[in-house]
């Protein structure tokens, strides 16, 4: 829900009380910070911990920590982590059983009181993959109740983008680097000859009252004016873009396409693809015993269409057995058939996957080069066939 609060001004000095406040309320601060060469996630205790005069170069399966000279707290591009971590953790326990000394079972679920998050630095892109994530894990009849107390406990601060990424591509991808619905504050960092500042805007109630509670002022048109004018040059300047043409029908009628030879020769089947995408939802269970066989506790954890036994019958083996079949699987899913499960696109074009991508393999690219594949009468256009 967005407000009518007017659009506020921080300084640096505010925007370290923003983080202070939300600790002292209670709240565990994940925001990005400078850790082994990278700008990661993690959790922060003040505005210190911020990446300030850091930025990243980002190629296909190339990311490299370089400074800068205006001490910008915000112009770098996604890292290798997403708030998925947080939302939907790679690893967590869903309950354990004990064996009673009458032999039988006794269950006990794990305790659901997850921790009130405040997601600092949230990319326009990232918002519309937890947006996506929501649809996928509580939209439905099956709601994830452990993704939904974790979610409807967060608070979302937005970062909207003004130093796109050599592997950005969100505005191909129907995004931009704009912040759209879902955050409860959203800042805009501007540095220019009249200082170091973050432009605020209101979105919920939280975001009005935690704004409450920090020193600012009403903002300027000079900020304003400067702050859109930064993000709307930033949408020129992607570092990538997906080919305008209609990609869910591309997928759907390649199925055979030589392409999928060629990417498969590259393709490690790693998954770091699917580790590093803020949408991939995939997960698996495993139970695991101690010694005695009187303890045992159900974990859930990532699981990826890469793997080879992701699509394993019993009695029958894998359906996807190749290289091949696994990456059309990826790539069909993502960026076509998930229309048909959830209404969108599984892709923002955070640019995550090829950044990550040991091989350097490049999802713009594969797309394009399915396109130039398809014959001249379907090739091309503008997705209105």
């Amino acid at each position: 829900m967005t407000t009518t609060a007017p659009a506020a001004v921080l300084d640096r000095a505010g925007l370290d009380t923003l983080v202070t406040t939300l600790v002292a309320q209670g709240r565990t601060v994940i925001g990005p910070t400078v850790r082994d060469g990278a700008v990661v996630l993690a959790e922060l205790s003040s505005g210190d911990q911020l990446p300030y005069g850091w930025g990243v170069e980002l190629d296909a399966g190339r990311y490299r920590l370089v400074p800068r000279a205006d001490g910008a707290a915000f112009a770098h591009s996604a890292g290798p982590q997403s708030w998925k971590n947080w939302l939907h953790p790679a690893h967590e326990r869903l309950w354990s059983a004990d064996r009673t000394p009458d032999g039988d079972p006794a269950y006990t679920p794990e305790p659901l009181d997850p921790p009130q998050y405040a997601f600092l630095g949230v990319r326009p892109c990232d918002l519309r993959a937890i947006a996506i994530q929501d649809r996928v894990l509580t939209g439905g009849a099956y709601e994830d109740s452990r993704y939904g107390a974790r979610r409807r406990r967060a608070l979302l601060i937005a970062v909207e983008c003004t130093e796109p990424g050599g592997t950005c591509f969100c505005v191909s991808a129907g995004g931009g680097p704009a912040a759209g619905p879902g955050y409860d504050l959203a800042l805009t960092e501007v540095l220019d000859g009249d200082g170091h500042r973050f432009l605020v805007r209101v979105g919920s109630e939280d975001g009005a009252r935690l704004l409450e509670q920090v020193p600012h002022r009403t903002a300027d048109p000079a900020t304003e004016a400067t702050a859109r004018a930064s993000v709307e040059a930033a949408a020129g300047r992607m570092g990538r873009a997906l080919p305008e043409v209609d990609i869910r029908e591309l997928l759907a009628t390649s199925p055979d396409a030589e392409r999928w030879n060629d990417v498969a020769a590259r393709c490690l089947t790693c998954a770091n693809c699917t580790m590093v995408c803020p949408t991939c939802f995939c997960t698996t269970t495993e139970e695991v015993t101690d010694l005695t066989g009187d303890h045992t506790e159900r974990w859930q954890r990532w699981d990826s269409c890469f793997d080879l036994d992701f699509s394993h019958l019993h009695g029958g083996g894998p359906v996807r057995a190749s290289a091949r079949s696994r990456y059309r699987q990826w790539l069909t899913h993502k960026l076509s058939t998930w229309y048909d499960q959830f209404g969108s696109s599984g892709c923002v074009g955070c640019g995550r996957c090829i950044a990550w991508c040991p091989a350097g393999i490049d999802i713009t690219e594969e797309v394009r080069a399915l396109d130039a594949e398809r014959p001249v009468s379907h090739a091309g256009g503008t997705g209105e066939r």
